[in-house]
Order: structure tokens, then C-alpha cells, then sequence
């Protein structure tokens, strides 16, 4: 079992940036893909961002450029640098653990609000 716990959210004005961070629990870190999605109100959740365990990464076409996302490995750690916020970027944002053998893990999330 992995447990997941993002941090790093909070309120912004539009073009400011945040820096999310997912840390994840037990000693086999490295061997997942990592990845961010987000949930905006009224909308179907989307990936925003992935990072392979071989460090390979692949963004949502709205978050190019702006984006981010690293791991560190011997911190168990994912993170999402967001820069050039928009308020369109309002969402929760949610982490996911995710073993090419099939295992899947989610975190609870956190709500990034991005002002006008």
C-alpha cells in the first residue's frame, strides 16, 4: 500500500506560479509513474502532467510551457512547478502512483485558486 500526500496549494493571482509537492509513503518509489491530475468544478478530471520512473514526462496540451513536473527519488517525492497561472488552472489537483504491473494509488488532493 502507497500513501500519497500532496502540499503546495493555496490561492494565487493569475500569473503568479506554485510549486506542488507529493510525497509518498514505503521504499518503492522509483518504480512508479507519477502523475498530476486535476478536477475544476462542473469538469471531468484530466491529467495534467507525468513523469515515467525512467524520468520521461508528458504534459496536457493547456499546461505546455508553464508546467512542470520532477521527482526526486530518494526523497519519495513528485513535484509540480506551475508558473503563469491562469484562472482556468483552478482546480483540485491530485497525485497518482501508478506500477506498470497494475497497481494504482491516489492522494487526497489539493485545491489550487488562481484570481483574476
Amino acid at each position: 500500500q502507497v500513501q500519497l500526500v500532496e502540499s503546495g496549494g493555496g490561492l494565487v493571482q493569475a500569473g503568479g506560479s506554485l510549486r506542488l509537492s507529493c510525497a509518498a509513503s514505503g521504499s518503492r518509489f522509483s518504480i512508479y509513474d507519477m502523475g498530476y491530475y486535476r478536477q475544476a468544478p462542473g469538469k471531468q478530471r484530466e491529467l495534467v502532467a507525468v513523469i515515467t520512473r525512467g524520468g520521461s514526462t508528458n504534459y496536457a496540451d493547456s499546461v505546455k510551457g508553464r508546467f512542470t513536473i520532477s521527482r526526486d527519488n530518494a526523497k519519495n517525492t513528485v513535484y509540480l512547478q506551475m508558473n503563469s497561472l491562469k484562472p482556468e488552472d483552478t482546480a483540485v489537483y491530485t497525485c497518482n502512483a501508478k506500477a506498470y504491473y497494475g497497481e494504482n494509488y491516489w492522494g487526497k488532493g489539493t485545491l489550487v485558486t488562481v484570481s483574476s
